[in-house]
């Protein structure tokens, strides 16, 4: 028996399987009891049989014993399990025991069967070990001796399994919302099958408050969050699988034709399972998420390609549609490299040292005297200077998006007090800023900051908002940092205006000071065309609501003329000047800044 007990005992060290290990268990005691069929079978959570090993017993046998409930008449094994004891059914013909199952066995010739429950040292019952007879028959004083050997082999091999799977369950399981986590995702994919298009898809979500409401109700609320969002992705998603990546990623393996048929409408049903409001220790947190997805699409060799083109459509969708769904296309992965490139390349710009501002006059059209100037974003490669549209898309990065907002008001700051050491007669300066900007709560100390140092008070200042940003981002917060900047005495200007939502009911409840009518109006002008019609109205409305009104784009005496005639009394446009350094800025100041007793700096018609 010595010898029984280490072959067993080298192999629970070795780290075989557990059903390897109870099938090696079953062979040695067969080779000790030839007559003997053994079976070594587990219980699960659910109380339901398993069988594990039973290397001379049917595999019939064994496919209809897995899942059966224990219970007091559930052969031996599961009757064993139930009452904690052992089962001895000396005659399977006659033992009521056996009631429903005498017909599976039987037939195979098994007769007798001897079963002791296997319990662990916290009194649980694990399994059973079993003998069967093809004679009617109990158990023997050796077969008993064995069995007392063989039962604390398994409790030790059944403790080494539960002690890995709990260490498999730490590894892939996420302790916080209980769901798989980023390395079992990582397995998950490297087991997909990629050789047909279509049959799965994924979906990766990152929500969009977790930091606010960490900022403002603290961790704990945080993390209710986060179980919530898993919580209710999984019910959503019941059939599929949901991962938690970390931080606020989660990831969704779509699997089931119903999901994979319509990605847009299996997004929009996560979207609304998040919806709802939740209670997060007595605060009231709506999840908010955006999503992007990805399906195996032709020539996706690799699991990897969807991961990252998933990952490609939630970058998008957090710039363009942020709170909601992207699917990826082709040609996303590009626009996307070129934005990360854009990024990279401001970003180097600004660390050293070669982002710039230039200078664009504000002019009044009947004398052309300049009475204000629009700061432009520049950067210098090179010898090149390159006009802030070929950066664009490096805005859509918050971070970024804010640090050229700073340098720039650094750099302004400076060159307007240059231009009043000079003696000037300097007026205003219009600088733009994003809605990274206002969302990032900062920009009034970053305007402070930047002028209280140079020392230039702030109505010389101008700040320049889009039209798309001010009215298009669905978020009250824009509007309400807008007013308190107002409130504080700077004037706001509502850029390219007509380009995005052009609703004059907006001037009702958006007040700003200064409208600048887009470009594209500007080049439409005609005498009696629409776009005068329109501009004329503005100019009167303008100016019964105590708005300025500046026309943008002007290239043509034609243009000018007409908004002359209109009543329109300043503009801005390549027939006066072109963007300029500061050096011939300040040149363009000496000779034609407007003379000192014109009030206010801003007009329009009608008023004084």
């Amino acid at each position: 028996m010595l010898q029984f007990q280490n072959i067993i005992l080298e192999t629970i060290a070795r780290g075989d399987t557990l059903a390897s290990t109870a099938t090696r268990l079953c062979v040695e005691a067969e080779k000790l009891l030839p007559d003997v069929i053994c079976t070594l079978i587990a219980v699960d959570p659910a109380g339901k049989l398993r069988p594990l090993a039973g290397p001379g017993m049917s595999q019939e046998y064994f496919l209809a014993a897995d899942g059966v409930p224990i219970g007091p008449n559930a052969g031996s094994c599961g009757t064993a399990a139930f009452l904690r004891r052992e089962v001895a059914a000396v005659d399977i013909a006659t033992d009521p025991r056996w009631e429903g199952y005498r017909d599976l066995a039987l037939p195979l010739g098994l007769r007798a069967c001897w079963s002791s429950p296997i319990i662990d040292s916290r009194g649980q019952v694990m399994g059973t070990f079993a003998f069967y007879y093809r004679e009617p028959r109990g158990p023997t004083d050796l077969e008993r001796m064995i069995v007392r050997h063989c039962l604390p082999l398994a409790v030790i091999a059944f403790d080494r399994h539960q002690r890995v799977v709990e260490h498999e369950r730490r590894a892939f399981t996420d302790a916080l919302t209980g769901l798989a986590n980023r390395a079992a995702f990582n397995i998950a994919l490297g087991a997909l099958d990629c050789t047909t298009p279509g049959n799965w898809a994924l979906l990766v979500l990152d929500l969009d408050n977790l930091k606010v409401v960490n900022d403002t109700f603290g961790h704990a609320a945080g993390d209710c969050l986060l179980r919530i969002v898993g919580e209710r992705i999984s019910a959503a998603m019941e059939r599929e699988r949901t991962f938690r990546l970390g931080g606020d990623e989660f990831a969704i393996l779509l699997r089931t034709p119903e999901s994979l048929r319509d990605l847009e409408r299996t997004a929009e049903r996560v979207l609304l399972a998040l919806a709802e409001p939740g209670d997060c220790g007595g605060h009231v947190v709506i999840p908010r998420t955006t999503i992007g997805g990805a399906i195996l699409a032709d020539g996706d060799c690799v699991a990897e390609r969807v991961r990252q083109n998933a990952d490609f459509a939630l970058y998008h969708a957090k710039t363009v549609n942020r709170g909601g769904f992207v699917r990826y296309w082709p040609g996303l992965g590009t626009s996307i490299t070129r934005r990360l490139s854009d990024i990279r390349d401001v970003d180097a710009a600004l660390r050293e040292g070669r982002i710039d501002a230039f200078y664009q006059p504000v002019v009044r059209l009947d004398t052309r005297e300049i009475v204000g100037l629009e700061a432009l974003c520049r950067m210098r490669i090179g010898d090149r200077i390159v006009p802030a549209a070929h950066f664009h898309e490096a805005t859509s990065d918050v971070h970024v998006a804010t640090a050229l907002t700073r340098r720039m008001m650094a750099i302004v700051a400076k060159d307007v007090r240059r231009w009043l050491d000079m003696g000037i007669p300097f007026q205003h300066v219009g600088i733009n800023v994003s809605s990274a900007d206002i969302h990032g709560g900062t920009l009034d100390r970053t305007l402070t900051a930047a002028f209280e140092q140079e020392r230039v008070p702030l109505r010389h200042v101008i700040l320049e908002i889009t039209e798309t940003v001010y009215m298009g981002e669905g978020d009250r917060s824009v509007r309400k940092a807008v007013e308190a900047l107002r409130a504080q005495g700077l004037r706001v200007a509502l850029d390219d205006f007509g380009t995005g939502y052009a609703s004059l009911t907006h001037l009702l409840t958006v007040p700003v000071d200064i409208l600048k009518i887009d470009k594209s109006f500007v080049d439409r002008l005609a005498a009696d065309n629409a776009s005068m019609a329109i501009i004329e109205g503005l100019i009167q409305i303008a100016g019964k609501l105590d708005i300025r009104l500046i026309a943008e784009g002007i290239e043509t005496e034609e243009q000018a003329d007409h908004l002359a005639r209109a009543g329109c009394v300043l503009g801005q446009g390549y027939l006066y000047a072109r963007p300029a350094d500061r050096d011939a800025t300040t040149a363009l100041l000496i000779e034609r800044a407007q003379r000192p007793g014109y009030k206010p700096e801003l007009r329009v018609a009608g008023k004084s």
